[in-house]
């Protein structure tokens, strides 16, 4: 089963995107900063991050650039969801930029996508 870790400030949006993730199949770790992130992401190795940009003590960019320079971590995918302008320039190689509210179905698709085959 494919873990998949979803940083976001906002409590409905981690159990809304947790929600969804569950009902198909995937397993989900949550964390509501990008400090709180990096320690999970260490912690439980997730195949897939989910990010938010815009958070208090540490921002989704600050965490992005802590994960990339992570060696058993820096190749983990990264799906940018967020409000904030300019969110595709805020995570050099993305696989997949969302804007909220998120579409489900478009979501399990690069969900999908950015996890290879065998999904």
């Amino acid at each position: 089963m494919k873990k998949i870790l979803i940083i976001d400030d906002e409590a409905d949006v981690r159990r809304y995107l947790s929600a969804i993730l569950v009902k198909h199949g995937f397993e989900t770790v949550t964390a509501n900063d990008g400090v709180e992130g990096l320690e999970v992401a260490r912690r439980e190795r997730p195949d897939l991050v989910t990010l938010d940009l815009m958070m208090p003590n540490q921002s989704g960019t600050d965490f992005y650039r802590n994960l990339v320079k992570d060696k058993e971590l820096g190749e983990t995918p990264v799906i940018v969801v967020s409000g904030l302008p300019g969110r595709h320039l805020a995570v050099k190689q993305p696989a997949a930029v969302f804007d909220k509210p998120i579409d489900p179905e478009q979501f399990l698709a690069a969900v999908r996508s950015a996890l290879g085959n065998g999904v």
